[in-house]
């Protein structure tokens, strides 16, 4: 089966066009718990990127060591889910994108809000969407939410894989905002 990258960024496996998004929006495990069900979804991963360390851990990335923020990597399926949809309809109300380096009670740069582009689509894609929800009014205050350049993806240890799956009732500090 060979991969194929399209104009879009869209990358075609065998049949189906798939896209991936890397973003940031505070504890990884809460994230993933909801948009691991968002139709168009096909696979979620969480993980470590926009920092300096190479190879971190779960513990590297807190107290801000490793500059490192816990993000997930969505794949997803263009077709049914835009890029731009999967920002707006549920990114921007999983978290709270106005607290800077902050969601609830988690603390550090390593739980910001920020979105890694992984290509120039998807670069100006962002940034719509952010002038937009800032123009909304949903939020009172302005969104801090970062674009940073796309780097080197760490996978997060597999005890984070799929954690709130494998342990309903666990620590989330995530919900979908209307």
């Amino acid at each position: 089966m060979s991969d194929e990258k399209g104009t879009t960024g869209a990358t075609v496996v065998g049949q189906q066009q798939v896209e991936v998004a890397v973003l940031a929006g505070g504890c990884f495990w809460g994230v993933e718990e909801i948009l691991r069900d968002v139709p168009g979804v096909l696979d979620t991963e969480v993980g470590y990127t926009g920092g300096w360390l190479e190879n971190p851990t779960y513990h590297d990335t807190h107290d801000s060591k490793s500059g490192h923020a816990e993000s997930i990597r969505v794949t997803f399926d263009p077709s049914v889910l835009s890029y731009e949809e999967l920002l707006e309809r549920w990114f921007f109300r999983l978290h709270d994108p106005t607290t800077l380096n902050r969601q609830g009670n988690d603390v550090g740069t390593q739980y910001r809000s920020a979105i890694f582009p992984q290509n120039s689509q998807q670069r100006l894609a962002a940034e719509a969407v952010i002038e937009r929800v800032n123009a909304s009014g949903r939020w009172k205050s302005p969104i801090t939410t970062s674009i940073e350049p796309a780097s080197t993806w760490y996978p997060a240890e597999a005890a984070h894989q799929d954690y709130l799956r494998r342990n309903p009732g666990g620590y989330n500090c995530h919900f979908l905002r209307d």
